[in-house]
């Protein structure tokens, strides 16, 4: 039986959907998702489909791989990752656009994964906010802002930021894997071993809850 196989896929089109179905069909079930696709080009022309790929595709994704692995209608359960980013931690001037995606994963995937959802359907997620990784999304004949004045505020911070290698974020993204409660934020960066960051992501209602 064959193990791996390699789908060329457009995740905002039917053929995410496509590839769901021809992988079950094929292997039985699915176990793990992890969705990775992701543009960051907050240009006129592109941001968009940044949108479109960061947000609409992976929730998509998810809710597709959610309703196959959930334990209350008959599946065996699984895990959810999703990619978010340093971006969704704080403030990017010159990215305002992929900040605001990665925020959205980060605030959708929590909410997914959280009590008493997971108890009840057995589907973990987590979310993994890597740093800055030494990826193709970082070359700069990719940057694309939407303001050229800040062009050089983008480039000048990646070129004096760290750059962790590519197997310190799949080190990282397995021991979140291995160790992570459902809901939980893992930040991977500078080459040093994962976070779990769930308790200083800001959550406004416990703080109202606890001032009131």
């Amino acid at each position: 039986m064959d193990k791996v196989k390699f789908y060329k896929c457009d995740v905002t089109t039917d053929d995410l959907n496509t590839a769901f179905d021809d992988v079950v069909q094929r292997f039985g079930y699915i176990d793990v998702i992890i969705n990775n696709a992701g543009i960051m080009n907050d240009s006129k022309n592109v941001y968009v489909k940044a949108i479109q790929v960061n947000v609409i595709a992976l929730i998509n994704s998810s809710l597709k791989a959610y309703e196959l692995m959930r334990k209350d209608r008959n599946g065996k359960g699984g895990t959810i990752i999703n990619i978010s980013s340093i971006a969704a931690l704080g403030k990017s001037c010159p990215l305002p656009v992929y900040s605001a995606t990665k925020s959205a994963v980060l605030q959708f995937s929590q909410c997914l994964g959280m009590e008493p959802t997971y108890s009840r359907t057995g589907v973990r997620v987590l979310i993994i906010c890597f740093g800055c990784t030494n990826t193709s999304l970082l070359h700069e004949s990719k940057y694309g802002v939407f303001d050229p004045e800040v062009l050089e505020l983008l480039t000048e911070y990646f070129n004096n930021t760290i750059k962790q290698k590519l197997e310190s974020a799949v080190r990282g993204m397995l021991e979140a894997y291995k160790n992570g409660a459902s809901a939980s934020t893992w930040l991977i960066m500078a080459d040093q071993p994962a976070q779990d960051i769930t308790v200083y992501v800001p959550d406004v209602n416990k703080t109202m809850k606890s001032s009131s």
